[in-house]
C-alpha cells in the first residue's frame, strides 16, 4: 500500500495536455472498427518534459497509453532563470520545422497548438515560437523536442570547453553592453 501511495504522489506532481485525438479505422469483413490515437504531452514545470503516443479501442485508454508512454520519455530542459531559454534554436522532423526563440520577462508564451501544450508543461514563461512547414501534430512535436534536445545551458558549454560559468557569462553581458553604445551612437 505504501508503494501505491508513493507512486500517486509522485504522479500527482506531472501536468499533462491532451493535444490530439485521432479516429482510426479498420476496415474488416463486417464493416470498419474504429479505434482512437491520442498525443500526450506531460511535464513536471520546472523543467521536465516529454511526450507519448497511444492507441486503443477507447477514448481514455488511449491517453492512458499516451500518458505512460510521456513519462518513460521525459527529457531535461535547462531554463534560464527558469522562465525562458538560453538561446534561440530550431528544430526539424519530417517536413515540420520549428523555431524557437528566447523572449524577454513579460512576453508569454507566443506559440501555436501543439508546441504552447509543450512550453506550458515544461514551466517557459517566456518564449516567441514559429511553426513552419507541416503544421501536424505529431511532427510540430517531435520537431519541438528536437529542437528543446539542442539547448544548452551555461553549465554544460563551460564543462565542454574547460572553462569557468562565469567567463561565459560576463562575456554575454559585455556583447550586450557594446550592442546598446552602438545603438545609442546610431
Amino acid at each position: 500500500m505504501a508503494r501505491n501511495e508513493n507512486r500517486e504522489e509522485r504522479d500527482s506532481e506531472f501536468v499533462d495536455r491532451l493535444v490530439h485525438i485521432n479516429r482510426v479505422a479498420k476496415v474488416v469483413k463486417g464493416g470498419r472498427r474504429f479505434g482512437f490515437a491520442a498525443l500526450v504531452v506531460i511535464g513536471d514545470q520546472r523543467g521536465r518534459v516529454g511526450f507519448g503516443h497511444g492507441k486503443a479501442r477507447e477514448v481514455p485508454e488511449a491517453i492512458r497509453k499516451a500518458t505512460e508512454s510521456a513519462k518513460r520519455h521525459m527529457i531535461r530542459v535547462p531554463l534560464r532563470e527558469g522562465r525562458t531559454l538560453h538561446h534561440d534554436i530550431s528544430g526539424r522532423h519530417g517536413a515540420g520545422k520549428v523555431e524557437l526563440r528566447a523572449a524577454p520577462p513579460g512576453t508569454g508564451i507566443i506559440a501555436g497548438g501543439p508546441m504552447r501544450a509543450v512550453f506550458e508543461v515544461l514551466g517557459m514563461q517566456d518564449v516567441v515560437a514559429k511553426s513552419v512547414g507541416s503544421s501536424n501534430p505529431y511532427n510540430m512535436i517531435h520537431a519541438t523536442f528536437a529542437a528543446l534536445k539542442q539547448q544548452g545551458s551555461p553549465r554544460s558549454v563551460a564543462a565542454r570547453r574547460g572553462k569557468k560559468v562565469s567567463d561565459l557569462i560576463s562575456r554575454r553581458r559585455d556583447e550586450a553592453h557594446d550592442d546598446a553604445e552602438v545603438e545609442a551612437a546610431s
